[in-house]
């Protein structure tokens, strides 16, 4: 019997002379970039800032080897308590991925994250700049490290829940913070 769907197996080895990550369309899902202080931030000093920067990445499976990963990426900044600006971006990829099972799930919340991050951080850059601020570069991050804090995270979770705690693990894969 053939296998006619391209869905990667763990009993089935990748495609050979594929690519294992090949992304056919990237796109800005959501975008908002507000400030809501304005005019009057402009006139206080840049002393005392505070910028938080929140990443999440959310993966869906659309078809056979086909996956959509998105980054989301908030940042609120302000300055001596007040609020300079907020940017949500929501940046996502269509991609495919031809590894083996075992190896999906990084590659879906490590590599393709890796390789979208410096579009988000140049529109983050431009975004800041014609927003009327100093451009704001993001320092690169390290997605693997993500990676593994979450699965530390779920894997407490789970031996809470083991114990008889109550608290709820996520679906593997859909979110690291």
């Amino acid at each position: 019997m053939t296998d006619t769907t391209n869905a990667p197996r763990p009993d089935h080895p990748p495609a050979q002379g594929q690519p294992p990550v090949a992304i056919h369309a990237q796109y800005i899902r959501d975008l908002s970039f507000e400030v809501p202080g304005a005019p009057e931030i402009f006139r206080q000093s840049g002393e005392g800032q505070e910028i938080p920067i929140g990443i999440e990445v959310q993966t869906r499976h659309l078809e056979g080897q086909s996956y959509e990963v998105v980054l989301h990426m908030r940042i609120e900044a302000k300055a001596q308590g007040n609020q300079m600006f907020i940017l949500e971006i929501a940046y996502g990829a269509v991609c495919s991925i031809n590894v083996p099972e075992q190896h999906l799930q990084p590659v879906l919340l490590v590599e393709v994250p890796r390789l979208l991050f410096p579009f988000v951080r140049s529109m983050v850059a431009d975004l800041t700049r014609d927003g009327g601020f100093p451009p704001l570069l993001v320092t690169p991050i390290d997605f693997g490290e993500l990676y593994r804090q979450r699965l530390a995270q779920m894997q407490a979770q789970q031996a809470q829940q083991a114990q008889g705690g109550d608290a709820a693990a996520a679906p593997p894969g859909t979110a690291v913070n």
